[in-house]
């Protein structure tokens, strides 16, 4: 059992403010001396690098899609497991979920499965007296879903504050903060959303800083926190990363810097747990792979961004393409797909796939039921699990392997590609819901 106090941060709509209020109390929070827990609804691997600057702890994924509801709460557990406050990071509007499957993988389905309460992010910039009925909507949707108090973003003076305010008296929900406008607190996008942590850390620590700033001034914290307090007890117990391998290390490279930034955490425990030395590489800067490496995983990331860079990290492509070509297993994943084609824009890469990739202006989004065509590094033919794909690239393979996943999108089509022991697609899965993913991986990589 656990009683791990715990707030639910949603909205509306996307861009109202979420990521802003979350991450301004994680930091306020975190700095009063509380162990804060971050989490992020959904499969964003962006949010959760401001999150874990803001806490000092790794940023989590709870995704009620990719890693099944009975996980959710587990996974929260384990993320949150000594500390005093969790704050969970609600994905879209509150009542989104997976298209078509009614209210999975929403933030209302999450905040259910924590039996959190919910903190509602109002955009409030062009209404006054309509904010009460938008408020009470999202609060009586759905019974089981507790709106326990509203944050009122880009408030634009204190008599917008007051009308705000008496409005909500009537709609049965509490103010719990009122933020000005703070363009100071904007973190810049690109075409995949928020540039990354590790691509602008000093302004990136300043705007958490400010996030924190803004939040204190505007929120009631000590009443935010006793919400928080009045979340259900969660019965069960945390998940655990151990499958079960004993034996000696072998070293797995892991492709960070920025480049490379998308990974789960959980990745990381279950290939340490079945018995992996896990060992990060820069693809920008290290010209060799870490010494001893047997196997490879290259996550997501944004390579086209960094084309030139890693195209002219030459002694590390035909590292790469040695280790690959060798029969090692690699596990590649959207970026990393990317990375091992011939080449992406016109700019040479590793070449260990016969395929080339470029920009397109077509953003391909959203969930995946997929399943192994055939045996592989990382799975055995047949073996289910549920992606997501996020890239605004195309990949035109040419001949030599065969595909990895077959994929109902909502027909069936092949995706992929696996050639010896290398496993690259586009698609973004979470091992959690798979664990025997990675001692797969690793025991390839004892015998390869």
């Amino acid at each position: 059992m656990s009683s791990v106090p715990r707030l639910v941060i949603a909205a509306p709509s996307s861009g109202s403010g979420k990521t802003t209020v979350a991450t301004g109390l994680m930091a306020a929070f975190a700095a009063r001396g509380l162990a804060v827990s971050p989490h992020k609804v959904g499969p964003d691997y962006i949010d959760p690098g401001y999150h874990a600057l803001a806490t000092g702890r790794v940023g989590r994924n709870l995704d009620a899609y990719l890693c099944g509801p009975e996980l959710v709460a587990p996974l929260f557990l384990h993320g949150a497991r000594g500390c005093d406050l969790a704050v969970v990071e609600g994905v879209m509007g509150l009542y989104d979920g997976a298209a078509g499957e009614g209210e999975l993988a929403s933030t209302a389905h999450v905040a259910k499965l924590l039996r959190a309460p919910v903190v509602l992010v109002v955009d409030a910039s062009s209404q006054s007296r309509s904010v009460a009925a938008l408020v009470h909507g999202f609060a009586s949707w759905d019974p089981e879903v507790r709106v326990g108090g509203v944050i009122l973003n880009k408030v634009a003076s204190d008599r917008h504050e007051e009308l705000l305010r008496e409005a909500l008296d009537s709609a049965g929900v509490p103010v719990l903060g009122a933020l000005r406008r703070a363009p100071q607190v904007d973190t810049p996008s690109r075409h995949l959303g928020l540039v990354p942590v590790a691509e602008r850390r000093a302004e990136a620590v300043d705007a958490v800083a400010a996030m924190a700033a803004q939040v204190e001034r505007g929120c009631d914290l000590e009443a935010l926190l006793g919400l928080a307090r009045s979340a259900g007890t969660l019965s069960g117990a945390p998940w655990e990363p151990s499958v079960g391998t004993t034996g000696r290390r072998t070293v797995v490279a892991l492709a960070g810097g920025p480049a490379f930034t998308f990974s789960y955490a959980e990745h990381t425990e279950l290939l340490t747990a079945a018995g992996a030395e896990v060992v990060t590489f820069d693809p920008l800067r290290d010209e060799q792979l870490p010494g001893g490496t047997a196997g490879l995983v290259i996550g997501g990331g944004f390579p086209e961004v960094y084309a030139d860079e890693l195209s002219a990290n030459e002694p590390l492509r035909k590292a790469v393409a040695e280790l690959a070509l060798g029969g090692a297993p690699v596990a590649a994943e959207c970026a990393g797909l990317l990375y091992l084609c011939r080449e992406l824009d016109g700019r040479p890469m590793c070449g260990v796939l016969d395929a080339t990739a470029r920009m397109s202006e077509r953003l391909t989004l959203g969930y995946r039921d997929a399943v192994a065509v055939g045996d592989s590094a990382l799975a055995v033919a047949g073996t289910r699990m549920r992606g997501h794909e996020f890239h605004r690239t195309v990949v035109e393979p040419g001949a030599g392997a065969a595909p990895a996943w077959g994929v109902r999108t909502p027909v069936r089509r092949l995706e992929g590609f696996v050639q010896r022991g290398v496993h690259a697609s586009y698609l973004h899965t979470h091992w959690a819901a798979e664990p025997g993913v990675a001692h797969r991986f690793v025991e390839r990589c004892r015998t390869s």
